[in-house]
């Protein structure tokens, strides 16, 4: 598609779906990717995520580049962002209601960028009290505009590292605990897509390995075993859904950004350590962007 001179190059990209991550801090390496994506103007048509890619998915959703960098960098250095002391306050290693809330001064989403982009966007979570997998969509999130912020909340609610969400007083947790193992390549399938960009924060290799601990698992969890239960068949979910990206990428259906220089875990605060892993993640980025950019053209 070529540029005509003074109008900025549009890469239409509505027949892919942009399948995003979760993975805490590790997502300050596949910023820059949502970042790239918005400024280079590539529209795609659905795009969906589970906890941290979550925020990634909405933030491209509402073509917001400086959030979607700023929220896995210089925001953890708040104050109120989380940490060790948060936890036993009781408020999350993650502080969800400030992350979620009271942070909105701070980090304004857009909503009214994400009602014009006409993209749609899928969140899931999981309710801690029946194992049952929620899912929410664009016309969800027009209906009511707080539900998006209390999506996102819940998608991320790592248990026990953060307070159960609750939605209409439905508890959920961690989206990356329900039937997609925390890729949505199912859902942007049942979505009608067939081609994939896949963003995502563990390395080629890896495969999530089963629990070994199961009965202490089901002790810490004894308030909430349906969490119990979405634990102990993780690593099934999660490397079935692994292996159909890597077969839709086989296939030649799917790029695939896996990060091949990760300088951060998922509790990673630390603002040095954060800015590396985004700066690794720009290189490797723009390494693969023009076969990124052969694969939507």
């Amino acid at each position: 598609m070529a540029a005509v001179e003074g109008i900025p190059r549009v890469i239409d990209a509505r027949d892919t779906a942009l399948i995003v991550e979760g993975g805490g801090m590790r997502n300050s390496y596949t910023a820059p990717a949502i970042v790239r994506f918005i400024e280079e103007d590539v529209r795609f048509g659905w795009v969906g995520g589970v906890s941290a890619g979550a925020v990634h998915a909405g933030n491209y959703a509402s073509s917001d580049a400086e959030r979607a960098k700023a929220v896995f960098t210089d925001f953890a250095t708040h104050p109120k962002f989380g940490g060790w002391l948060k936890l036993v306050r009781g408020q999350g290693y993650f502080n969800s209601d400030f992350i979620y809330g009271d942070s909105h001064g701070l980090l304004p989403f857009d909503f009214p960028a994400f009602e014009a982009s006409g993209v749609e966007l899928h969140i899931e979570a999981m309710r801690a009290d029946t194992g049952q997998t929620v899912r929410w969509t664009r016309g969800d999130f027009l209906a009511d505009a707080d539900l998006l912020r209390l999506a996102t909340r819940a998608s991320s609610t790592v248990p026990k590292a953060m307070p159960i969400t609750l939605i209409d007083d439905i508890p959920y947790v961690d989206g990356a605990l329900g039937e997609s193992g925390g890729l949505l390549i199912a859902a942007a399938r049942r979505a009608g897509y067939e081609k994939f960009v896949v963003l995502g924060t563990r390395p080629r290799d890896y495969w999530k390995k089963p629990i070994t601990q199961v009965s202490a698992v089901r002790r810490f969890f004894r308030k909430h075993p349906a969490i119990a239960d979405a634990l102990e068949v993780r690593s099934r979910r999660y490397n079935s859904a692994k292996q159909a990206v890597l077969d839709a990428e086989e296939a030649g259906n799917a790029v695939v950004l896996f990060p091949d220089d990760m300088r951060a875990e998922s509790t990673e605060r630390r603002l040095e350590r954060l800015n590396a892993n985004y700066l690794a993640g720009a290189k490797q980025v723009e390494r693969e962007w023009g076969a990124w950019i052969d694969f939507l053209t």
